[in-house]
């Protein structure tokens, strides 16, 4: 990375104090980013689009009051313009009592290695992964998209700290489609090599043709295994509801530091440092992991300078755009699998089983007597904050396990849940040995998942209800 960005920072941070006086607090943060989409619907490409962008924010605490803002331009001009804006608005603004101060100089950890194939990726690079997965699906219909998005970004303050880092990822997300159901396929990697399109293809094509003629099954609980894609929906909703700290300072999560609260099986830890993550936020304060549950007991909560100002903690690195409203937000939260050592999976390898799609889900299908099979979950919506409960639908697959195998696909249910009540001791049966990258709809997040085996996950009724 060159060190313009850190020169543009540094720039407005001068022009702060020039306009607003020495003791004016100002923090900035310069980005650019590169990213670049191919979209894919009936088995061809639809769609090819690339954007390049910088963005300069400004945060300002003038006179005990606090205002913000960005802009998308970095000429003199464009900088002077944004710097006297936010002046404007700090001016009007009510005072800020609860303002943190500055981050202090720290050393901040260097960036991962940038991966040459996501930097220089083509639209070629790109569509040969389409094609691959398109291939794969053996004549079903196919959507989805594969994507490449790099990024730089410096920060500067008055306080004198200042820091930079660089990021690429690459993802892919597709379905098939077989007599009107679908079967999917995503996954999130740090170097372009790894992103297997003819894998993902196989895998969302298996899933497709499983999911034929599925029965009606009446609400109750069932035990479950959710695969990753139904696993990062939990690890999602727990990051900005349970272990946010402005909801925690503010007696909205269940989180509570130093109890047992989940299953021993459970240890989450968030580290944007594995990749898809800059080496500091937008406060400037370094990032590193952060492991919120240990063996089941929480340990901590994401915090940036507002929050931890307010519980008395100190900052974990988790200040985003717009965390001073809704809150810090891990988001880059990894399940451990089972074992303590073992990676993140590759791209998912298609095991037999067709509706389990891969060997680790596939073994715990094998130890669970009658139950359900889940691949997805999507459209869900917190019902009650404090316990988090969650109402929310399956997608892209559901299936009747009985004595350890898959025997009929099943309508698609409504359900209602406590995450952490299902995620409570004794009711993780059993965690898969490996975990899949989920990409978030967000550039950057990802929720990095194996699949689980829990005792039970309520159901309320069909889809429609």
């Amino acid at each position: 990375m060159s060190a313009s960005e850190l020169d543009l920072a540094g720039r407005v941070v001068e022009l702060v104090a020039g306009l607003a006086g020495p003791d004016a607090q100002a923090e900035v943060t310069v980005g650019r980013a590169e990213l670049a989409l191919t979209r894919f619907a009936n088995s061809a490409i639809h769609q090819n689009v690339a954007e390049s962008a910088v963005e300069v924010r400004l945060r300002l605490h003038v006179e005990g009051r606090t205002a913000a803002g960005s802009a998308s331009t970095a000429t003199a001009d464009g900088l002077r313009t944004l710097v006297e804006r936010v002046l404007v608005a700090a001016r009007i603004t009510p005072p800020d009592p609860a303002w943190p101060g500055l981050a202090p100089p720290a050393p901040v950890a260097p960036s991962a290695e940038w991966d040459a194939g996501i930097a220089y990726a083509e639209p070629a690079d790109r569509a040969a992964l389409v094609r691959a997965f398109v291939d794969a699906a053996d004549g079903l219909t196919t959507a989805g998209y594969c994507r490449t998005a790099v990024r730089t970004a410096a920060f500067a303050n008055s306080a004198g700290h200042a820091a930079r880092g660089r990021t690429a990822e690459a993802a892919m997300d597709g379905i098939a489609r077989a007599g009107g159901v679908d079967g999917t396929a995503r996954h999130s990697v740090d170097r372009l090599a790894d992103l297997d399109g003819a894998a993902l293809g196989r895998r969302a094509a298996a899933k497709a043709r499983a999911a034929a003629d599925p029965v009606e099954l009446p609400p109750g609980r069932y035990p479950v295994v959710l695969e990753p894609a139904a696993v990062a929906d939990l690890l999602q909703n727990l990051a900005w509801y349970g272990f946010n700290g402005k909801r925690y300072a503010e007696r909205q999560s269940f989180a509570v530091p130093g109890v047992a609260q989940l299953d021993p099986a459970v240890t989450l830890v968030d580290d944007p440092l594995r990749g898809a993550g800059l080496p500091f936020d937008l406060e400037g304060t370094p990032t590193r992991a952060l492991t919120l549950v240990d063996a089941g007991t929480t340990r901590a909560v994401a915090h940036d300078r507002r929050s931890a100002a307010a519980t008395g903690a100190e900052s974990t690195g988790h200040a985003g755009v717009g965390s001073s409203t809704f809150g810090p937000v891990p988001h880059h939260l990894r399940l451990a699998p089972a074992g303590a050592a073992n990676p993140t999976a590759s791209t998912p390898t298609v095991s037999p089983y067709g509706a389990a799609a891969d060997a680790d889900t596939a073994a715990l299908v094998s130890r669970m007597g009658r139950g359900l099979l889940v691949s997805d979950f999507w459209y869900t919506r917190v019902l009650e904050p404090k316990s988090l409960v969650i109402t929310g639908l399956t997608r892209n697959g559901v299936w009747l396990v009985e004595d350890g195998r898959i025997t009929r696909a099943v309508r698609d249910l409504r359900f209602t849940e406590s995450y952490p009540r299902a995620l409570g001791p004794g009711s993780v049966l059993e965690v898969g040995r490996r975990t899949a990258r989920q990409p978030d709809g967000l550039d950057g997040v990802w929720w990095d998942a194996p699949s689980l085996r829990l005792a039970s996950w309520n159901f309320t009724g069909g889809a429609s209800g």
